[in-house]
């Protein structure tokens, strides 16, 4: 893989607010296939940068490609039909739509046929919701919801949700997947189940893969590397273990320097 060009390359992204610097200069290179993570303490600029990629907010200053394609200026439904998928640190799935729709849901960014089409309910239009739907069960399948796909999304335990969000992310067909802490409000069960899904997920369906998230244990066991962020800025750069051990990551989070106590989670 390191010999490929990369497949999201950030160069030099900020932005402020309110005269506040939010993120400051950063740089990331992703391989296809990478699996990073992007840590920090509360506040760092973590989400701000998904959202900057994501087309939520624009940089002021630097370039985001995509497979070498920019992605600076596109509205948020362009940069996810270009290949850029993510999820939320709050679950924004659709709670009245049944599980199965809120999948069909991610896999119409896919669709060929037009509105006309659907109104006139051609052949064409048939097939292609029929193939959408059958991919739909697949990837439930495959995340273990298809026994639940006629239930609300709203009422699926909170696991499943998360879930559920991952597998709607990928039915958009990304090239990249960002996840915006995902073990958030997860038990020690669930998030040994996630830790499984992500690795599923990157092998089965050849996705990059950023990863936002405070529990060290799952960052330690799924990425390949990590960067840390502090006040917008990038500090460290390295495999988890390296990160984990780096001064100026136990400072950021702790405030002193020294080593991070047993079972202390970055």
């Amino acid at each position: 893989m390191s010999g490929l060009p990369p497949m999201l390359e950030v160069d030099g992204i900020s932005i402020s607010f309110g005269g506040l610097r939010a993120v400051s200069d950063f740089r990331l290179r992703l391989a296809p296939g990478a699996l990073q993570g992007l840590i920090g303490p509360n506040g760092a600029g973590k989400t701000t940068i998904f959202n900057l990629l994501t087309g939520i907010y624009q940089p002021e200053a630097g370039t985001v490609r995509l497979s070498g394609k920019i992605l600076n200026g596109l509205k948020t439904w362009q940069i996810a039909e270009a290949g850029l998928s993510r999820t939320f640190q709050n679950i924004r799935l659709f709670p009245d739509l049944s599980v199965l729709d809120n999948v069909r849901v991610g896999a119409h960014l896919r669709t060929r046929c037009g509105l006309a089409a659907a109104l006139a309910r051609t052949p064409g239009q048939r097939a292609e919701e029929e193939a959408l739907t059958a991919r739909a069960r697949e990837l439930l399948s495959i995340f273990g919801l298809d026994g639940r796909r006629r239930e609300l999304a709203a009422n699926l335990p909170y696991g499943d949700r998360r879930r559920l969000e991952i597998a709607r992310a990928v039915a958009t067909d990304p090239k990249v997947l960002l996840l915006d802490e995902p073990a958030a409000g997860m038990n020690p069960n669930e998030k040994q189940e996630l830790r499984e899904l992500i690795r599923l997920v990157r092998e089965r369906f050849g996705l990059t893969v950023l990863l936002i998230e405070h529990d060290m244990a799952l960052v330690m066991g799924v990425c390949e590397t990590v960067t840390v962020l502090d006040h917008g800025q990038t500090i460290a750069v390295g495999t988890p273990a390296e990160v984990q051990r780096d001064p100026k990551v136990i400072e950021a989070y702790l405030g002193v320097p020294g080593e991070l106590p047993p079972g202390e989670t970055v």
